[in-house]
């Protein structure tokens, strides 16, 4: 199989199946690790909170597995919305608690009097040169969080939104990709990133 979205509860993976049924990629939802293991590539949908995300990945025993699929044997995951914030150290909502720590950093609370909150709707996306992004640079894609992710270190980015200050919008590190924004839910060039996604570590 082609592709494992992994099914922890928390997703709205309707959307994502029909865009990886849209570009003809062989996919499965299933938390069975043996399933998993067989997929080429694991994409973490979510919506929600990041401590009910975290607790639900403990619950099913998927947070040990997608750690040594991705830290260990280096298989390609992308993560989308609280998939990518989860792939964290240390998530704040609605309380602090530990993430999968694929990418050092710390989930917290948009936070200016200025912005609404979430944000939400269409925001162009500022690519970082040479990165999996560069493609979609100023692009619109779809977003809402309440949530952003304080990336560690800075070439651990693969772009970022202006909402008020520059938030995280994409993480492109080695096997690890992840985005803010909806891909599945941001058309034709949301389809067209996915495929990007799939050519470089799946068909590639």
């Amino acid at each position: 199989m082609a592709v494992g979205i992994i099914d922890f509860g928390m997703g709205n993976v309707a959307s994502v199946q029909k865009a990886l049924s849209a570009l003809n990629i062989d996919h499965v939802l299933t938390r069975d690790f043996e399933q998993l293991e067989t997929c080429k590539a694991l994409v973490l949908p979510g919506v929600g909170a990041f401590a009910q995300g975290m607790q639900n990945l403990v619950q099913f025993g998927l947070n040990e597995f997608i750690r040594k699929s991705v830290l260990e044997r280096k298989k390609p995951i992308l993560g989308i919305c609280l998939g990518m914030q989860l792939f964290g150290s240390v998530g704040t909502e609605p309380y602090e608690c530990e993430g999968l720590n694929l990418i050092p950093g710390r989930v917290e609370r948009i936070s200016s009097p200025d912005l609404r909150v979430p944000h939400l709707g269409w925001n162009a996306l500022h690519a970082k040169p040479d990165s999996i992004f560069e493609p979609f640079q100023l692009q619109d894609f779809y977003f809402i969080h309440s949530y952003h992710f304080k990336v560690d270190n800075p070439s651990h980015i693969g772009g970022f939104v202006e909402y008020g200050d520059k938030m995280v919008a994409a993480i492109q590190h080695e096997n690890i990709i992840a985005t803010q924004f909806h891909p599945e839910k941001s058309q034709n060039q949301g389809l067209l990133l996915l495929e990007s996604f799939l050519k470089r570590y799946v068909k590639g």
